[in-house]
């Protein structure tokens, strides 16, 4: 956890820096793609995921360390060969992972949270699952276990392969020549995002374009065909934690509502999107059939909502910095309780953003918890100690933002209020 949280401090500054490069080359050439709430809410996800990884909240039912001590073939001497097998590997067994995603109903819950922007920009990329415990599909590095390539070199090359997979979520780059044929290209991951019918279920691979190709799921970026973004089953929600879990609770309920007992058991692995025919007829949901005229989701907010929505975000990554810093001082349980008031905090921003009228009793909550901490430790899990006055600092951000929420929920003129977006389940 450790580690993984000071990586978090390199990784999130330069991803920031190619979001804010990105946001301003569009307004300068016409063309902005990134509206600021659903950059927001994107990342607010990318932090909601990072917080849950640096916790450790999920375990994977068949450790690739076992599999290296008890089925490798050879055990040979560390070599800078193991890294390129451990990247071809971790390629391949994206592929798979990500195929089965979107072509599996219980696993698209994982994965939808990735595709619920209605837009395709730099920051849609960090939009990362939180619901995912339980990781399965450790088999697929069989492979490297076999050759004995070592647990350290897997760990070290997958934040890498992951990283690697953040630059191609842009409209602003063309196709790339040669490199169409090699690697993954923003022109290939468009149709991915796409949800026209041409393109569905398409371009699966994560670096090497290869595995599509070889699978007979590639499909090239049509010029009469402009990818249009997001799920047929909109998210209507700027809440990353809600839609981390719509797909989920839509699938609970048809579940307990339908009448023929083996759709109850067969509707978690049938193909993304099915429904038991009694259970859609008597509870239909929301889906778009003309992909190119529907409405996106937009509720009203004024320019300084979405100003204070910014330079919130940007007080609660600085928070985070602190906390994916100091890992092993915080110790637990205190990382927990930090983990969760950050949660409380992205869920609270996504509330306010969304205009629910109840915005402010989530952040009365958020707000509570925070001053309760400061009351109890008469600190902010050792704050005090870098900074002079970092308590009193804490709790002065903490009663301005509670005002914010009053100030936004209550007195902000945001257009017609009454007529707020309603909030659909989610699906492919």
């Amino acid at each position: 956890m450790e580690r993984y949280g000071k990586v978090l401090l390199i990784a999130i500054p330069f991803f920031i820096s190619l979001i804010i490069v990105e946001k301003i080359y569009g307004m300068w050439k016409g063309e902005d793609k990134t509206p600021i709430m659903d950059m927001v809410s994107s990342l607010m996800s990318g932090l909601t995921n990072a917080v849950k990884d640096v916790l450790g909240l999920s375990i994977a039912l068949l450790s690739y360390s076992w599999m290296v001590s008890h089925w490798a073939i050879i055990r040979p001497e560390p070599s800078w060969w193991m890294y390129v097998v451990a990247f071809v590997v971790l390629d391949f067994q994206g592929y798979w992972v990500h195929r089965w995603a979107h072509e599996i109903n219980f696993f698209w819950n994982k994965h939808l949270i990735h595709h619920s922007s209605e837009e395709f920009n730099l920051p849609c990329a960090l939009r990362q699952s939180i619901s995912s415990f339980v990781n399965l599909f450790t088999f697929f590095l069989l492979p490297a276990a076999l050759l004995g390539i070592p647990a350290l070199v897997i760990a070290t090359i997958a934040p890498l392969h992951l990283f690697a997979q953040f630059w191609y979520h842009t409209r602003h780059i063309g196709r790339m020549g040669i490199w169409e044929n090699i690697i993954v290209t923003p022109s290939h991951h468009r149709v991915h995002h796409a949800i026209n019918p041409e393109y569905m279920d398409k371009n699966y691979s994560q670096v090497f374009i290869i595995w599509d190709k070889l699978f007979g799921t590639f499909q090239e970026e049509l010029p009469d065909k402009p990818p249009v973004y997001g799920i047929t089953r909109p998210a209507s929600t700027w809440n990353p934690i809600k839609i981390n879990f719509q797909h989920f609770w839509l699938m609970l309920r048809d579940a307990l509502y339908a009448r023929d007992w083996k759709d109850k058991f067969r509707i978690w692995w049938k193909p993304t999107g099915w429904r038991p025919a009694d259970v859609a007829e008597r509870f239909p949901v929301k889906k778009i059939e003309d992909v190119y005229h529907f409405a996106k989701y937009n509720p009203p907010s004024s320019p300084a909502l979405r100003a204070w929505a910014v330079i919130h975000l940007a007080i609660l990554m600085t928070i985070s910095a602190h906390f994916f810093g100091h890992i092993a001082e915080i110790g637990s349980p205190g990382i927990f309780l930090y983990g969760f008031f950050l949660f409380a905090s992205v869920n609270s921003m996504a509330e306010l953003a969304d205009r629910n009228p109840h915005a402010l009793i989530y952040d009365l909550g958020r707000v509570g918890l925070g001053l309760g901490i400061l009351w109890v430790q008469n600190d902010w899990f050792g704050l005090n100690a870098l900074m002079p006055f970092g308590s009193l600092l804490m709790a002065g951000y903490l009663v301005f933002s509670l005002l914010m929420t009053v100030y936004f929920g209550h007195f902000d003129a945001t257009g017609d209020q009454g007529k707020i977006p309603s909030r659909q389940s989610a699906d492919a």
